[in-house]
């Protein structure tokens, strides 16, 4: 179904097979769904971690069902691509005791455990900190959640949009003339799975001088607020709340996008050197980088509508191609305003390696895009094509656990595990907290 692309994205490179992986015997137990939970185990995993994603039978994770899901891939939608690569899936119906008891096994013999379901959840299926610590002491169980595990609003579902909502980062976002805007990259689940990776990879550095785990919480809001830069800082220093520039900085000048005769793009001048170049060798304008008001960044502030109307007017008489490399000659910070799609194409990304075709059994092949992480030492693992749910449950199983095939038999028979040749749709898992 890719034919399309095969031109525009090179088949990817592995690593050198003698080289290490920086995780190299770590396993993850992942009851994480939706997005802030899996992304961060993925990174895990990328990392070379050995990262078992536990789902229900049948349906799996909620989020494998966003759009667009191939036909010849149900349950594989691109989101759920993009965020589960590197993982091994293992369905288990959690509901059923023999289901909760071979994962208490499982997360026995691991290092990490990642969960985002609602508060109260992994309490009634026995797996709450205070439980799996006595299963294993030396767990770093991290719960990703919306408002944290206590408090009078542990309660509450939360999803990226209502974290940046009620942080205040929607506030701040789009024009003064209107209703601040939600970005539609999901910056908060992103973040948060950043953070929990973050504060994993803390804790087993931790555990490797004490001997000890530990319990980790990660909430939307709080990274939320986190989200919302200094301007959190500029607030508390004066009591104004920030307003909306649009694509306009309220701390520098000229910085924004700019239309030239065929194409946008955005400068930022940062302080007054680049405006002094941008002027000088740029605009060949030595009169604006020598003007008293304008050669100062407070002065150029004052004056924004007059610089931008200026730098319009000038901008517009050449292409693009015509003042790109001028810029780049000069230092000036500048890119042009692109699509998703010519961003991944463009010749940045290629330089970069950031898109590239994996394997995959059942649609031949699908892209891949890469973190943005690259070791000297230890390289990325390769990216393994998201799996199919339950795709690894009997390798897991045996390989982990020792189970034979008769063991295996035994729990399908039970109700912990899918029969083997059953593909029914199974009801939705229970609802996550965080997204």
């Amino acid at each position: 179904m890719f034919e399309r692309l095969e031109n525009d994205f090179p088949v990817h490179t592995p690593r050198p097979a003698d080289a290490p992986v920086a995780l190299e015997g770590i396993r993850v137990i992942d009851f994480s769904h939706f997005l802030a939970g899996p992304f961060a185990t993925m990174i895990l995993g990328d990392m070379g971690a050995d990262v078992i994603k536990v789902e229900t039978p049948g349906r799996g994770d909620e989020f494998r069902h966003y759009p667009p899901v191939p036909a010849e891939a149900p349950a594989q939608g691109a989101p759920y691509a993009w965020g589960n690569r590197n993982k091994r899936s293992v369905a288990l119906n959690l509901k059923s005791p023999e289901g909760v008891a071979v994962v208490k096994e499982l997360i026995a013999q691991a290092d990490v455990l990642c969960e985002n379901f609602s508060t109260g959840v992994m309490e009634r299926f026995g797996l709450d900190y205070a439980s799996v610590k006595k299963i294993n002491p030396q767990i770093v169980y991290c719960s990703v959640s919306a408002y944290g595990r206590e408090g009078a609003f542990s309660d509450r579902l939360g999803f990226d949009p209502i974290a940046q909502a009620e942080s205040g980062f929607i506030s701040m976002n789009g024009y003064p003339d209107r209703q601040g805007v939600r970005t539609l990259s999901p910056v908060v689940d992103i973040s948060t799975a950043m953070m929990a990776c973050n504060a994993i990879l803390g804790a087993l550095f931790a555990r490797a001088r004490t001997g000890q785990g530990q319990q980790i919480e990660i909430a939307l809001f709080d990274n939320a607020v986190l989200m919302t830069g200094y301007a959190a800082m500029q607030h508390l220093y004066t009591g104004a709340h920030p307003q909306r520039h649009g694509n306009t900085s309220p701390d520098t000048c000229p910085s924004g996008v700019f239309m030239s005769q065929d194409k946008p793009f955005y400068i930022n001048c940062g302080n007054d050197k680049i405006f002094h170049r941008l002027a000088a060798q740029v605009l060949e304008r030595s009169d604006l980088a020598n003007d008293p008001v304008y050669s100062d960044r407070n002065g150029r502030m004052g004056k924004r509508d007059e610089i931008f109307k200026l730098l319009e007017e000038l901008f517009v008489q050449h292409p693009w191609s015509y003042w790109q490399p001028r810029m780049r000659a000069a230092q000036i910070p500048c890119g042009e305003v692109r699509s998703v799609g010519d961003a991944l194409r463009s010749p940045e990304a290629k330089e970069r390696g950031l898109v590239t075709r994996v394997e995959h059994p059942t649609l031949g092949w699908i892209p891949n895009v890469r973190l943005p992480i690259l070791y000297s030492g230890t390289p990325l693992a390769d990216p393994q094509a998201a799996p199919a749910v339950g795709q690894h449950t009997n390798e897991v199983l045996a390989e982990v656990l020792g189970y034979d095939d008769t063991r295996i038999a035994a729990l399908q028979a039970s109700g912990a595990l899918e029969p083997a040749e059953a593909r029914r749709p199974a009801p939705a898992a229970a609802e996550a907290t965080a997204g």
